[in-house]
């Protein structure tokens, strides 16, 4: 009984039953009505009144002294002949006159004229080709029926009772089909998302029916999706950290296992080695954390008014030893102008550094390396562009996910961890800007990093 079809149903039922009774109620009413209004007018058409009427006319050729007549008349049961007397004489009909104008000469409704509906639906009593007037009778509230009227009034209030009843049964299979067309759609979403809840995240649900549901269906199937890239990036990022820790756990190890099984002499070189190895271990770890905070929202900004073009020339300079020793030419193309931005100086910083040391580790001696700036209405832009191997189409789209690596056979010779582009797009993200890398994947063009920071940002 607690199910959404079944109260459904239910509620169907009840609408169609009380919707039913209800209007067989009224039309049982009107028919009623209307039937014995007919049976009455019927009456008084084959009464002698309405030539009675007419003779009186007739003879005084106005309607002057009408009432005489009707007044005698209406204790009677109106003019007590025929049907009509009959008919009428336990009713308490009422009977209105009118000239042929529509002026009341005989009424007690105090209606000095009747309007043109009414003497439309009025009988008009007729002259030598003449309208003289018009008689207007009210139904009595009750009007004896003959046997074969009632008979007739039965039939038809059983008709009605049987087109109800037949009307309810169609209403209530109709109220069930569309009580379960409603209520599958959302034991679809129950299924589907008791299969997610036991790990299965490919579930998805058709997007059909009604707007309202497929817009539903739309949304869970988003929500389905993104959890399964979150648990696919989760269980990606504890696979590539196992990976990054596993070689210098595994070099102290072997290394420590040497030393205590009289392998390697204890040395200042070999305590060099394994102090190298720890290095390598805290800043991976710190690189993860630091990634963890940008990504959550929860990574400290000192925000403060930064010249870029101070901060630029500043990072240049530390790395120009770094470019020489490489036979890289390191220079910069800023405008004087640069607006200051409202940033981390450090954490800028920082972005620069990791952006000029893979520029200047993947370009080759002999090539160049430079930091471009500028900016638009809404911002301001600095741009790292080298002349070394360039990214490839395919890895295009990855340079920024974590422990993403173009060339894994040479990414640890060459220091990296595959974190420092990650962070560098979390920490600007942070600032409220982006981080874009474009390349034409050919060797000798190189690539481009631009980074992007509104001019009036402030950290909500």
């Amino acid at each position: 009984m607690n199910k959404l079809w079944v109260k459904l149903t239910l509620a169907f039922t009840a609408v169609t039953i009380i919707g039913l009774i209800t209007v067989a109620l009224l039309i049982n009413s009107q028919v009623s009505t209307q039937f014995r209004r007919y049976v009455f007018q019927s009456q008084m058409m084959s009464s002698t009144m309405l030539d009675d009427l007419t003779r009186f006319y007739a003879e005084t050729g106005s309607w002057d002294g009408v009432d005489t007549i009707l007044d005698a008349a209406m204790p009677g049961g109106m003019m007590g002949t025929g049907r009509m007397g009959m008919g009428a004489r336990h009713g308490m009909a009422s009977v209105t006159v009118t000239d042929a104008a529509g002026t009341v000469v005989y009424g007690f409704d105090g209606t000095s004229r009747l309007s043109r509906a009414d003497l439309a639906a009025a009988i008009p009593l007729e002259w030598q080709g003449k309208i003289i007037g018009y008689v207007q009778f009210s139904t009595p509230g009750d009007v004896n029926l003959s046997a074969g009227e009632q008979a007739f009034l039965a039939e038809v209030n059983q008709s009605i009772l049987k087109a109800g009843v037949l009307a309810g049964i169609l209403g209530i299979v109709l109220g069930v089909l569309i009580a379960r067309g409603l209520s599958a759609p959302l034991q679809q979403f129950a299924a589907a998302a008791r299969s997610i809840a036991r790990g299965n995240l490919r579930q998805r649900v058709p997007e059909s029916g009604a707007q309202e549901i497929a817009d539903l269906a739309q949304s869970f199937n988003e929500m389905a999706a993104s959890l399964e890239q979150a648990e696919t990036l989760r269980q990606n990022l504890v696979a590539d950290v196992a990976h990054e820790l596993r070689t210098p756990l595994t070099v102290l190890q072997g290394n420590l296992r040497g030393i205590l099984d009289g392998v390697f002499e204890p040395d200042d070189a070999e305590i060099a080695r394994l102090y190298d190895q720890t290095r390598h271990l805290i800043r991976l770890v710190n690189d993860l954390r630091e990634l963890t905070q940008a990504e959550a929202g929860q990574l400290p900004l000192n925000l403060v008014t930064v010249d870029l073009t101070a901060l630029a020339h500043d990072t240049i300079s530390l790395f120009e030893p770094v470019a020489a020793a490489e036979n890289i030419t390191l220079r910069a193309d800023l405008p004087p102008d640069l607006p200051p931005v409202s940033a981390d100086s450090a954490r800028l910083s920082q972005v620069l550094h990791n952006l000029l040391a893979n520029a200047i580790r993947h370009t080759p001696a002999g090539g160049n390396v430079t930091l471009h700036g500028g900016s638009d209405a809404d911002s301001v832009w600095l741009a790292v562009t080298d002349t070394g191997e360039g990214i490839a189409a395919a890895d295009l789209p990855h340079v920024f996910d974590r422990f993403y690596r173009a060339d894994r056979a040479r990414a640890r010779t060459t220091g990296g961890s595959g974190l420092g582009l990650a962070i560098a797009r979390a920490i600007i993200t942070a600032h409220g800007g982006d981080i874009s890398a474009t390349s034409a994947g050919i060797p000798g063009q190189g690539s481009t990093f631009t980074l992007r920071l509104p001019k009036a940002f402030i950290r909500k």
